[in-house]
């Protein structure tokens, strides 16, 4: 059937019709596309918005392009493709995510690559302007690499790794490991894994209040730990049969040892250090050695005066008398419910914590030294919380000024004695109530960087671009009303109007002012609920 010309004056309703489907869609990009690049030359770039938005490695085992982290934020990452939740190993802006719409990754004619964000901010870029880069290539190794013409390697992603490194990757004392903020998301956290200055390869909590060494056992030496000081190489790398060696002479091997598998070692959210193959039957991960057995020995999980427990799986607590800082965010750690100002060297009394203790912060340490004397030393200290006593041949004293680090262990040979002032009444304690609510370092946590509010201004920024290209297709309608003799001075008001209309419309995130707008024109005729095809 042939369908006869539309009335002109529908002719407005084209471009209207075209701006209605513009601000509705607003694609976004993600990982899963069909399409890809092997290479990005010179002078060209991906946007968020392109399904060919990322590079993959020839084997196809890694992809590199703009990942999703949030439901208007992404990342420029590297990912596997073969794992089922499409796992992160290198990330380029993670505490700095970029708009879902109009951002995008250059490399320009300077040589740099350049990440930009919807109103063109800088959000990232590499190191290679001014040089004679000509090609970005993702290698089958997972390493993004910049390369001249020879194919000299100008810059590499293996230099700058963010919570993984893969098969090859050095470890160098120019380089560290911090962990994600929390299972899911990708901005930074509060562990690190680096050489220090000593030359040993360790795990730090670096945290809002305090930073703790929690690995190797910082109550041992280092030879006992099975590490040497004397290498000031500071170098360790995994290879592809899944063995890791350090300078400082730590090495472990994966327990499915071997070539072939994918593999990757993480510092994980909790504080953890774990090496990991991949299933290529499932898309799973098998963790094949981690470097803590007991997760209660990592630093900081439970915060300021938090007690880290098993019940039987790690669990947070606070001791008695104390409550949480925060109902929701086990970091904050607890506060006390009584004024620590009102100690008092001669009415407070001491509740005993069996096998539990706080590492660190002791106010001194004294050996050979009597329970009672101990508990006077505390008593007159004003600084003084609570002290930790061992009995191991000769009495140990170690007065406490602050409380981090908190752990309870039936095989930790000493007990924690909290100092309470003789007005809270108190009862000899039997065991610490476990909190039921996720504990941030330990249990999964969806929370994402980035959110629908995000870039809620650089969203409006990106509908006035496309606001003032869709004016400039009224100058055409605007030949076609002086053609049709309406006057000129009625098309300025009815142009003044459409401006003020959409102007408030953007300006309140409504996108309905495409139907205000064409009922305004025709003087309610006809709107765009009311369009049918022409027969």
């Amino acid at each position: 059937m042939r369908h006869s010309s539309p009335p002109p004056s529908l002719l407005f309703l084209y471009p209207l019709f075209i701006i209605s489907i513009s601000l509705s869609s607003f694609p976004t990009a993600s990982p899963s596309s069909t399409h890809s690049k092997t290479s990005l030359n010179r002078g060209s770039s991906l946007s968020v918005e392109d399904e060919d938005n990322f590079l993959t490695s020839l084997d196809g085992s890694f992809s590199c392009g703009f990942y999703q982290v949030g439901s208007n934020a992404f990342s420029f990452s590297i990912w596997f493709n073969n794992s089922a939740d499409k796992t992160v190993a290198w990330t380029a802006n993670r505490d700095h995510p970029v708009n879902g719409l109009g951002s995008k990754i250059t490399f320009r004619g300077d040589g740099s690559m350049v990440l930009t964000d919807v109103d063109g901010t800088v959000v990232w870029a590499t190191n290679t302007s001014s040089t004679d880069a000509s090609k970005a290539q993702l290698l089958n190794n997972g390493n993004l690499i910049i390369t001249n013409s020879s194919g000299s390697v100008l810059w590499q992603s293996f230099d700058s790794p963010t919570d993984t490194i893969l098969p090859s990757q050095p470890i160098t004392k120019q380089s560290k490991l911090v962990s994600s903020i929390a299972n899911g998301a990708l901005s930074s956290g509060y562990y690190n894994l680096y050489f220090d200055s000593d030359n040993v390869l360790k795990l730090l909590y670096d945290g809002p209040e305090i930073s703790s060494l929690y690995w190797p056992d910082p109550n041992s030496q280092v030879f006992q730990n099975g590490r040497t000081d004397y290498n000031s190489s500071r170098h360790a790398v995994l290879d592809n049969t899944g063995r890791f060696l350090s300078s400082d002479r730590l090495q472990f091997n994966a327990s499915d040892t071997g070539p072939v598998i994918k593999r990757r070692l993480t510092v994980d959210y909790d504080g953890n250090l774990r090496l990991y193959s991949l299933n290529e039957s499932d898309g799973s991960w098998n963790i094949t050695w981690e470097a803590l057995a007991q997760l209660c020995n990592v630093h900081g999980a439970c915060g300021r005066n938090g007690v880290c427990v098993y019940d039987p799986v790690p669990r947070c607590s606070c001791p008695p008398h104390y409550g949480m800082s925060d109902e929701g965010n086990w970091n904050r750690g607890c506060k006390p419910l009584f004024n620590l100002s009102s100690y008092s060297p001669t009415k407070d009394r001491f509740i005993e914590l069996p096998h539990t203790d706080f590492y660190g912060f002791d106010d001194g340490y004294t050996k050979n030294v009597s329970f009672e004397s101990c508990k006077k030393i505390c008593l007159n200290d004003s600084s003084c919380q609570g002290f930790g006593y061992r009995l191991l041949g000769a009495g140990q004293c170690y007065p406490k000024g602050a409380f981090f680090n908190g752990y309870s262990s039936p095989n930790f040979p000493g007990s924690l004695y909290l100092r309470i002032p003789r007005s809270v009444e108190a009862s000899k304690f039997s065991s610490f109530e476990v909190s039921k609510l996720t504990c941030n370092a330990f249990e999964a946590d969806n929370s994402t960087a980035g959110s629908s509010g995000m870039y809620v201004i650089n969203r409006r920024k990106a509908i006035w671009v496309y606001f003032y290209g869709f004016i400039s297709a009224f100058g055409v309608i605007e030949f076609l009303f002086i053609a049709s003799g309406k006057r000129v001075l009625d098309w300025e008001m009815d142009m003044r109007m459409l401006v003020r209309l959409v102007k408030d419309k953007i300006g309140n995130e409504d996108e309905s002012w495409v139907e205000d707008l064409v009922d305004m024109r025709l003087k309610g005729d006809l709107n765009m609920k009311q369009q049918r095809p022409w027969q």
